[in-house]
């Protein structure tokens, strides 16, 4: 799928310097930002979600804990 990406000239600057010093294309740099932009978004929810399950299955320990 294909689509325009509109940057400031310093984030197409930035993004030049930094694919240029990776020996990418800044169209490689932009595709891994966004891999890792989503894979840290997963990872946080599923963080999340682990602390949410600890917290209810230790519920009583962490409020004798917090007295």
């Amino acid at each position: 799928m294909a689509m325009t990406l509109r940057l400031t000239e310093d984030e197409q600057a930035a993004l030049q310097a930094r694919a240029d010093a990776e020996g990418i294309s800044m169209q490689e740099a932009a595709r891994r930002a966004v891999r890792e932009f989503v894979a840290g978004a997963d990872h946080r929810e599923r963080v999340a979600l682990a602390a949410e399950k600890v917290m209810r299955s230790h519920a009583d320990a962490l409020r004798r804990l917090g007295e």
